[in-house]
């Protein structure tokens, strides 16, 4: 995935209105009316979320008769998850290092003092 691809699938995923659309779409192919019917917006503002999750390739669209229905395409999703997974790998070995750290900290603390004469 290029650079332009991840951030036109993280831009789509910035609002929650199209996190949403998604959301249903996981369920099944939905048409424009069916999402419209989800929200308190008009269906061409619904029409201009999904054209920006197409323009992602989050979202396909296909006509079945005088329909045309939303399809989710997942894999730009996998694969925005998987540059994810990179950052996570990061912060777990920083956070493990973190609490060896705190716990050396905290032997240090709990040790009784020295005796001096």
């Amino acid at each position: 995935m290029t650079d332009d691809e991840l951030d036109a699938v993280f831009g789509a995923l910035a609002d929650p209105t199209r996190r949403a659309i998604l959301g249903r779409l996981a369920h099944g192919d939905a048409s424009v009316n069916e999402l419209t019917s989800m929200f308190a917006m008009s269906q061409p503002a619904v029409s201009r979320h999904l054209r920006v999750l197409e323009r992602a390739g989050l979202v396909s669209r296909t006509q079945q008769g005088t329909m045309r229905l939303s399809h989710l395409e997942a894999a730009p999703l996998k694969e925005a998850t998987d540059w994810i997974a990179d950052y996570r790998a990061y912060w777990e070995d920083s956070f493990a290092r973190l609490d060896a750290l705190l716990a050396e900290a905290d032997a240090i603390d709990s040790e009784p003092p020295c005796a001096t004469s």
